[in-house]
Protein backbone atom coordinates (compact mmCIF):
# COMPACT_ATOMS: atom_id res chain seq x y z
CA UNK A 1 0.00 0.00 0.00
CA UNK A 2 1.42 3.61 -1.36
CA UNK A 3 2.62 5.81 1.94
CA UNK A 4 0.95 8.62 2.94
CA UNK A 5 2.74 11.93 1.85
CA UNK A 6 4.53 13.80 4.25
CA UNK A 7 2.47 16.53 5.53
CA UNK A 8 2.83 20.34 4.29
CA UNK A 9 3.60 22.49 7.37
CA UNK A 10 1.45 24.96 5.04
CA UNK A 11 -1.57 23.54 5.11
CA UNK A 12 -1.87 22.50 8.82
CA UNK A 13 -2.30 19.32 10.52
CA UNK A 14 -5.71 17.13 11.70
CA UNK A 15 -7.34 17.55 14.82
CA UNK A 16 -8.59 14.31 16.53
CA UNK A 17 -11.71 13.87 15.52
CA UNK A 18 -10.78 13.17 11.75
CA UNK A 19 -7.80 11.26 12.35
CA UNK A 20 -8.86 7.68 12.66
CA UNK A 21 -11.37 8.04 9.55
CA UNK A 22 -10.03 6.64 5.88
CA UNK A 23 -12.03 9.27 4.41
CA UNK A 24 -14.42 11.97 3.97
CA UNK A 25 -17.55 12.96 2.17
CA UNK A 26 -18.47 17.01 2.25
CA UNK A 27 -21.45 18.39 0.98
CA UNK A 28 -21.22 21.46 -1.37
CA UNK A 29 -23.70 24.12 -0.80
CA UNK A 30 -23.06 25.89 3.15
CA UNK A 31 -20.18 23.79 3.90
CA UNK A 32 -17.55 24.00 1.12
CA UNK A 33 -19.15 26.88 -1.03
CA UNK A 34 -21.00 30.00 0.16
CA UNK A 35 -23.54 29.04 -1.80
CA UNK A 36 -26.74 27.96 0.30
CA UNK A 37 -27.23 31.92 0.74
CA UNK A 38 -28.21 32.18 -3.05
CA UNK A 39 -29.99 29.03 -3.47
CA UNK A 40 -32.05 30.83 -0.15
CA UNK A 41 -32.88 33.99 -2.18
CA UNK A 42 -33.96 32.53 -5.12
CA UNK A 43 -36.32 30.46 -3.52
CA UNK A 44 -37.35 32.71 -1.73
CA UNK A 45 -37.80 35.37 -4.98
CA UNK A 46 -39.93 32.29 -6.87
CA UNK A 47 -41.87 30.92 -3.41
CA UNK A 48 -43.12 34.67 -3.15
CA UNK A 49 -44.26 35.04 -6.54
CA UNK A 50 -46.01 31.95 -6.59
CA UNK A 51 -48.14 33.00 -3.12
CA UNK A 52 -48.64 36.47 -4.99
CA UNK A 53 -49.49 35.03 -7.69
CA UNK A 54 -51.67 32.34 -5.55
CA UNK A 55 -52.90 33.33 -2.60
CA UNK A 56 -53.70 30.76 0.11
CA UNK A 57 -57.55 31.18 1.52
CA UNK A 58 -55.39 31.73 5.12
CA UNK A 59 -53.67 34.90 4.54
CA UNK A 60 -51.39 33.59 7.41
CA UNK A 61 -50.27 31.29 4.84
CA UNK A 62 -49.17 33.38 2.66
CA UNK A 63 -46.93 35.23 4.32
CA UNK A 64 -43.27 35.73 2.57
CA UNK A 65 -40.55 32.94 2.64
CA UNK A 66 -38.26 32.76 5.50
CA UNK A 67 -34.82 32.65 3.93
CA UNK A 68 -33.51 31.33 7.71
CA UNK A 69 -36.09 29.07 9.42
CA UNK A 70 -38.46 27.80 6.34
CA UNK A 71 -35.14 27.40 4.10
CA UNK A 72 -33.44 25.21 6.97
CA UNK A 73 -36.86 23.35 7.08
CA UNK A 74 -37.74 22.67 4.57
CA UNK A 75 -35.24 23.14 1.05
CA UNK A 76 -31.94 22.89 2.89
CA UNK A 77 -30.26 20.05 1.73
CA UNK A 78 -33.14 18.47 -0.65
CA UNK A 79 -33.60 18.04 -4.26
CA UNK A 80 -35.45 21.13 -6.09
CA UNK A 81 -38.50 19.29 -6.33
CA UNK A 82 -38.69 17.81 -2.61
CA UNK A 83 -37.92 21.16 -1.67
CA UNK A 84 -40.57 22.69 -3.75
CA UNK A 85 -43.03 20.11 -2.93
CA UNK A 86 -42.25 20.25 1.02
CA UNK A 87 -42.71 24.18 1.68
CA UNK A 88 -46.30 24.48 -0.96
CA UNK A 89 -47.53 21.56 1.19
CA UNK A 90 -46.85 23.40 4.68
CA UNK A 91 -48.47 26.71 3.34
CA UNK A 92 -51.37 25.11 2.38
CA UNK A 93 -50.86 24.47 -1.23
CA UNK A 94 -52.69 21.73 -3.30
CA UNK A 95 -49.53 20.24 -4.64
CA UNK A 96 -49.43 18.95 -8.51
CA UNK A 97 -46.79 17.68 -10.33
CA UNK A 98 -47.14 20.36 -12.38
CA UNK A 99 -47.04 23.41 -9.93
CA UNK A 100 -43.93 21.74 -8.05
CA UNK A 101 -42.09 21.59 -11.46
CA UNK A 102 -43.06 25.33 -12.19
CA UNK A 103 -41.56 26.69 -9.30
CA UNK A 104 -38.57 24.33 -9.37
CA UNK A 105 -37.88 25.70 -12.49
CA UNK A 106 -38.34 29.61 -11.56
CA UNK A 107 -36.01 29.21 -8.40
CA UNK A 108 -33.33 27.19 -10.93
CA UNK A 109 -33.59 30.14 -13.64
CA UNK A 110 -33.08 32.62 -10.62
CA UNK A 111 -30.35 30.63 -8.87
CA UNK A 112 -28.72 30.33 -12.12
CA UNK A 113 -29.02 34.11 -12.80
CA UNK A 114 -27.37 35.00 -9.42
CA UNK A 115 -24.48 32.50 -9.61
CA UNK A 116 -23.02 33.61 -13.22
CA UNK A 117 -23.81 37.19 -12.49
CA UNK A 118 -21.96 37.17 -8.63
CA UNK A 119 -20.07 33.59 -8.54
CA UNK A 120 -19.65 32.45 -5.14
CA UNK A 121 -16.64 31.92 -2.39
CA UNK A 122 -15.34 28.95 -0.69
CA UNK A 123 -15.09 28.96 2.76
CA UNK A 124 -11.68 29.43 4.00
CA UNK A 125 -11.89 27.43 7.02
CA UNK A 126 -13.28 24.33 4.86
CA UNK A 127 -9.99 24.75 2.53
CA UNK A 128 -7.74 24.46 5.36
CA UNK A 129 -9.47 21.52 6.19
CA UNK A 130 -9.41 19.89 2.91
CA UNK A 131 -6.25 20.43 2.61
CA UNK A 132 -4.64 18.83 5.57
CA UNK A 133 -6.55 16.05 4.62
CA UNK A 134 -5.00 16.06 1.26
CA UNK A 135 -1.34 15.86 3.24
CA UNK A 136 -2.34 13.61 5.49
CA UNK A 137 -3.16 11.03 2.28
CA UNK A 138 -6.96 11.04 2.91
CA UNK A 139 -9.30 10.56 0.49
CA UNK A 140 -12.27 13.46 -0.70
CA UNK A 141 -15.66 13.62 -2.03
CA UNK A 142 -17.86 16.16 -2.26
CA UNK A 143 -21.50 15.72 -3.06
CA UNK A 144 -24.65 17.56 -3.43
CA UNK A 145 -28.12 17.39 -4.93
CA UNK A 146 -27.68 20.34 -6.91
CA UNK A 147 -27.04 19.82 -10.77
CA UNK A 148 -24.27 23.03 -9.87
CA UNK A 149 -21.95 21.52 -7.82
CA UNK A 150 -19.37 21.24 -10.36
CA UNK A 151 -19.43 24.35 -11.19
CA UNK A 152 -19.80 26.17 -8.02
CA UNK A 153 -16.81 24.09 -6.87
CA UNK A 154 -14.70 25.44 -10.39
CA UNK A 155 -16.04 29.06 -9.58
CA UNK A 156 -14.69 28.75 -6.11
CA UNK A 157 -11.48 27.45 -6.79
CA UNK A 158 -11.56 24.45 -5.56
CA UNK A 159 -12.42 21.69 -7.45
CA UNK A 160 -9.19 20.04 -8.07
CA UNK A 161 -9.07 19.76 -3.82
CA UNK A 162 -11.28 16.59 -4.40
CA UNK A 163 -11.12 12.71 -5.88
CA UNK A 164 -14.46 13.01 -6.29
CA UNK A 165 -17.86 14.44 -7.31
CA UNK A 166 -21.48 13.13 -6.51
CA UNK A 167 -23.95 15.67 -8.20
CA UNK A 168 -27.58 16.18 -9.01
CA UNK A 169 -26.88 15.45 -12.59
CA UNK A 170 -25.03 11.54 -11.07
CA UNK A 171 -28.21 11.52 -8.81
CA UNK A 172 -30.57 11.69 -11.68
CA UNK A 173 -28.69 9.12 -13.83
CA UNK A 174 -27.82 6.85 -11.15
CA UNK A 175 -31.41 6.86 -9.87
CA UNK A 176 -30.63 8.16 -6.05
CA UNK A 177 -32.67 8.70 -3.76
CA UNK A 178 -32.31 12.67 -2.20
CA UNK A 179 -31.42 13.29 1.14
CA UNK A 180 -32.75 11.94 4.22
CA UNK A 181 -31.85 8.88 2.07
CA UNK A 182 -28.08 8.65 2.27
CA UNK A 183 -27.70 7.47 -1.14
CA UNK A 184 -25.49 10.69 -2.91
CA UNK A 185 -22.92 10.20 0.33
CA UNK A 186 -22.79 6.36 0.24
CA UNK A 187 -21.77 6.79 -3.63
CA UNK A 188 -19.57 9.66 -2.96
CA UNK A 189 -17.67 6.83 -0.71
CA UNK A 190 -17.97 3.89 -2.96
CA UNK A 191 -15.80 6.01 -5.45
CA UNK A 192 -13.32 6.94 -3.11
CA UNK A 193 -13.09 3.36 -2.13
CA UNK A 194 -13.66 3.31 1.84
CA UNK A 195 -16.69 1.91 3.37
CA UNK A 196 -18.93 4.47 4.90
CA UNK A 197 -18.01 2.57 8.16
CA UNK A 198 -14.49 4.06 8.09
CA UNK A 199 -15.58 7.50 6.66
CA UNK A 200 -17.08 10.84 7.86
CA UNK A 201 -19.48 13.11 6.33
CA UNK A 202 -19.73 16.74 6.82
CA UNK A 203 -22.90 19.03 6.53
CA UNK A 204 -24.88 21.62 7.01
CA UNK A 205 -28.15 20.54 6.56
CA UNK A 206 -30.65 19.12 8.98
CA UNK A 207 -31.89 16.38 6.17
CA UNK A 208 -27.64 15.60 5.64
CA UNK A 209 -27.07 14.99 9.18
CA UNK A 210 -29.65 12.32 8.97
CA UNK A 211 -28.33 10.92 5.71
CA UNK A 212 -24.88 11.05 7.12
CA UNK A 213 -26.42 9.11 10.24
CA UNK A 214 -28.74 6.67 8.44
CA UNK A 215 -26.08 5.47 5.94
CA UNK A 216 -23.57 4.00 8.82
CA UNK A 217 -20.55 6.50 8.30
CA UNK A 218 -18.24 6.15 11.60
CA UNK A 219 -18.49 10.27 12.17
CA UNK A 220 -21.43 12.59 11.00
CA UNK A 221 -19.95 16.39 11.38
CA UNK A 222 -22.67 18.96 11.51
CA UNK A 223 -21.75 22.52 10.18
CA UNK A 224 -23.57 25.15 12.26
CA UNK A 225 -24.72 27.37 10.07
CA UNK A 226 -27.93 28.49 12.34
CA UNK A 227 -29.25 25.28 13.65
CA UNK A 228 -26.28 23.63 15.52
CA UNK A 229 -28.71 22.24 18.40
CA UNK A 230 -30.78 21.15 15.93
CA UNK A 231 -27.67 19.58 13.77
CA UNK A 232 -27.74 17.56 16.83
CA UNK A 233 -30.18 16.00 17.47
CA UNK A 234 -30.97 15.08 13.83
CA UNK A 235 -27.46 13.06 14.42
CA UNK A 236 -24.54 14.51 13.82
CA UNK A 237 -21.85 13.42 16.80
CA UNK A 238 -19.99 17.07 16.79
CA UNK A 239 -20.71 20.70 15.70
CA UNK A 240 -18.69 23.41 14.90
CA UNK A 241 -18.74 26.86 13.43
CA UNK A 242 -15.92 26.83 11.02
CA UNK A 243 -14.29 23.59 9.67
CA UNK A 244 -10.70 24.95 10.26
CA UNK A 245 -11.25 24.04 14.04
CA UNK A 246 -11.01 20.36 13.22
CA UNK A 247 -6.94 21.25 12.05
CA UNK A 248 -4.84 20.75 14.91
CA UNK A 249 -5.38 23.16 17.61
CA UNK A 250 -9.66 23.48 17.22
CA UNK A 251 -11.93 23.33 19.37
CA UNK A 252 -14.90 21.36 17.86
CA UNK A 253 -18.16 21.19 20.57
Amino acid sequence: MPRPPTPDPSEGTLGDPLRDVRAVVFDTDGVITDSARVHAAAWKEAFDGFLRAHPPADPEQGRPFDVREDYLRYVDGKSRLDGAAAFLAARGVEVSEETVRAVAADKERLFTERLRAHGVDAYPGTVRLVRALRAAGVPRAAASASRHAGELLSRAGVLDLFDALVDGNEAARLGLAGKPEPDLFLEAVRRLGVPAGEAAVVEDALAGVEAGRSGGFALVVGVDRGSGARLLRHGADIVVRDLGELCAGGEPQ
